[in-house]
């Protein structure tokens, strides 16, 4: 099983605060990796790490990501396994998580020390189904 979640994540302030997320936007790999790894010891961490990051790249045929490799794209998460948790509940599901120290997205730092660089490096990945917009490429948001 690998693992993912279909849940958007906004930044907790501001505008978002408006609206109610899913408690896994917030949670869902911290929740796994804390309580299903660490805590109830379900499967080996270098298991866990591998249905969180190759796995789901190889089953979804998104090349380059995934894996640290040469020529794949930087994605690095720098977390503590004896510190990550989730906070988010249905109550309060904008709670982010713990236990995260940095976070390289493209090869650039977003997150030192748990606070956010400012930087911006994602980009959209598309899988092997990617065909298109079906209008040719205009975006009408």
């Amino acid at each position: 099983m690998s693992l993912g979640s279909d849940e958007a994540s906004e930044v907790p302030e501001g505008v978002f605060l408006k609206s109610s997320s899913h408690p896994r936007a917030y949670g869902n790999t911290a929740r796994f990796l804390g309580k299903y790894i660490r805590d109830e010891k379900a499967s080996s961490l270098a298991d866990a790490i591998r249905r969180i990051t190759s796995l789901p790249a190889s089953n979804l045929g998104i090349r380059n990501r995934g894996w640290l490799a040469p020529g794949y794209y930087g994605d690095v998460v720098v977390f503590d396994p004896a510190k990550i948790a989730d906070h988010a509940t249905f109550d309060q599901p904008k709670q982010l998580a713990t236990g995260v120290d940095d976070v390289f997205v493209n090869g650039v730092q977003v997150l030192s020390g748990g606070k956010h660089t400012g930087a911006k490096p994602g980009r959209v990945v598309r899988g092997p189904g990617w065909t298109g917009w079906p209008d040719g490429g205009a975006c009408k948001l």
